[in-house]
């Protein structure tokens, strides 16, 4: 099997295990939905106080918080992606299996990590997304080329994710258990993404930190690319860069991980 069907099958059994947990799913998109609803009319009372806060109008707003929702889950904004069961297989000291098969350890688990955010995406961020399009108004584009940037945006704000998280992961090799980091994870996924509040609402000096972080490629910049607030290319470069950054920093720490550390069990 060559190495490009390979991991198009790893990505594929992602997204049928994923697709296994109906219930939850189910669950998820009640979740976002009813969250959704609760943040668009706080978003419609901080909005009717500081109009056009941040450079949105409401409909902008709105169309923010439910892309958030439909994100949240496919972006594994508080973790809970793949690097969840990497942490585990590196305590358990099963990573050993992982790096005797024949594949590249990163690619595998990035691969899975797609297969199961694309799942997500659709099982659980879509229904959101069009309910708050039907019963709210929102700042929609109707170009079929802006769709097409975002999800350009959105692939991108993928491979952000997982290479955040990839790190995140690989520091189990030396701290033998993943609690700490997936606590620490979930802060500030949730604060430095813009899931709370757009990021462009941040004053002063915070908003110019929050803005340059990895996490503001995730929801902020796609988010301004489906809303033509900002211009693709430009998110396109700063979402790469960051992508390359980190995905680089993953192979160094692996690299670093299998060499130096004795794994745990053995």
């Amino acid at each position: 099997m060559g190495a490009g069907r390979l991991y198009t099958a790893v990505a594929a059994g992602g997204f049928r295990r994923y697709a296994t947990y109906r219930a939850a799913t189910a669950a998820g998109v009640f979740t976002n939905t009813a969250f959704g609803i609760i943040l668009v009319y706080t978003y419609l009372a901080l909005w009717d106080e500081k109009p056009h806060l941040g450079g949105y109008d409401q409909a902008q707003a709105v169309t923010y918080v439910w892309l958030g929702q439909c994100l949240y889950a496919t972006l594994a904004i508080q973790g809970g992606g793949a690097e969840k069961d990497l942490m585990e297989r590196i305590r358990t000291g099963e990573i050993a299996i992982d790096l005797y098969r024949p594949a590249d350890l990163q690619l595998w688990w990035l691969s899975i990590d797609l297969g199961r955010s694309l799942f997500q995406m659709l099982g659980r961020g879509v229904i959101p997304f069009v309910f708050g399009a039907v019963f709210f108004p929102m700042a929609l584009p109707t170009d079929p080329a802006a769709w097409a940037a975002f999800l350009v945006a959105l692939l991108l704000a993928t491979l952000v994710s997982f290479g955040i998280r990839y790190l995140v992961a690989l520091s189990v090799f030396w701290l033998m258990d993943g609690m700490g980091v997936s606590q620490v994870l979930a802060i500030t996924g949730i604060f430095f993404s813009g899931m709370t509040l757009p990021l462009n609402v941040f004053p002063g000096g915070l908003g110019e930190v929050v803005r340059v972080l990895p996490w503001a490629a995730l929801i902020q910049l796609p988010a301004d690319v489906l809303m033509g607030e900002t211009a693709p290319l430009g998110a396109y470069a700063f979402q790469g860069a960051w992508a390359v950054a980190l995905l680089a920093a993953g192979r160094l720490l692996q690299t670093a991980a299998t060499r130096r550390v004795v794994v745990q069990g053995g």
